[in-house]
């Protein structure tokens, strides 16, 4: 009877342990692809000096990062409205709440300049809030989800275009997310086999290789990048729990 217990508990470790590993999987893949995206020095950049935020911006999908919302305008030519995810995907936007009046937004956009917004409010609104883009304001917007993990909500941080001048090629050249995938695969290997040490002596094989496993998977992820998008939608189902 013993036996049979310490083997469905096995079986329940091994699952939680392959679920902690998709969540792994969905944070490698977007540091790892976010590499390769960032190599484009063309792409626009979002600082938020306050928040230690630095992001490329993209017109693709949330998983990639911040997203600009496709009928928003650019910088100087209307209201610009940017997506960020607070949980998982980066989470470039996990301490947006912080933002106060008088913070300054930075968007270094080439071929427009360095726009600088001066937050002015911030507000919680619906999930089924909708938005009027404008393309006579000089303004921008950034959303997320409101709470932390939760999507009944959005959290909406808005901010007037205060002043213009020459593009930081310094800022879209770096990537102080360059190695975080790396440390993720380091710190599921290494907890994972601080978990097989204390595991139950007749079971710590089996644990020990579904670890080294996924761990393999995340370094070899970590390695040969893929899209964030296309880890982001094999697992559409885990997405769902954090849509922003």
């Amino acid at each position: 009877m013993l036996h049979n217990k310490l083997d469905i508990k096995t079986l329940i470790v091994i699952i939680a342990l392959i679920i902690l590993a998709m969540y792994a999987f969905t944070e490698v893949t977007y540091f790892s692809s976010k590499i390769v995206v960032e190599r484009n020095i063309e792409s626009p950049v979002l600082t938020i000096p306050e928040l230690g935020v630095q992001e490329k911006i993209n017109n693709v999908s949330i998983s990639q990062g911040v997203y600009k919302e496709e009928q928003s305008y650019t910088p100087t030519h209307g209201e610009v409205i940017l997506f960020g995810h607070r949980t998982l995907q980066g989470s470039p936007f996990l301490r947006l709440n912080e933002l106060k009046p008088g913070d300054i937004i930075t968007l270094d956009w080439p071929g427009i300049g360095e726009a600088n917004y001066t937050v002015n409010s911030t507000k919680i609104v619906p999930a089924s809030y909708k938005m009027q883009v404008n393309n006579t304001l000089q303004k921008i917007d950034l959303i997320t989800c409101n709470p932390i993990g939760s999507t009944s909500e959005r959290l909406i941080v808005s901010g007037d275009l205060t002043s213009v001048g020459e593009i930081n090629n310094t800022i879209l050249k770096e990537n102080p997310q360059k190695d975080y995938g790396l440390y993720i695969c380091i710190i599921f290997l290494a907890l994972g086999l601080l978990f097989t040490y204390f595991y139950p002596k007749e079971y710590r094989m089996i644990i020990l290789i579904v670890i080294l496993i996924l761990s393999a998977i995340l370094f070899y992820y970590n390695f040969f990048p893929i899209s964030s998008q296309i880890m982001a939608n094999k697992l559409g189902w885990l997405n769902s729990f954090y849509n922003f």
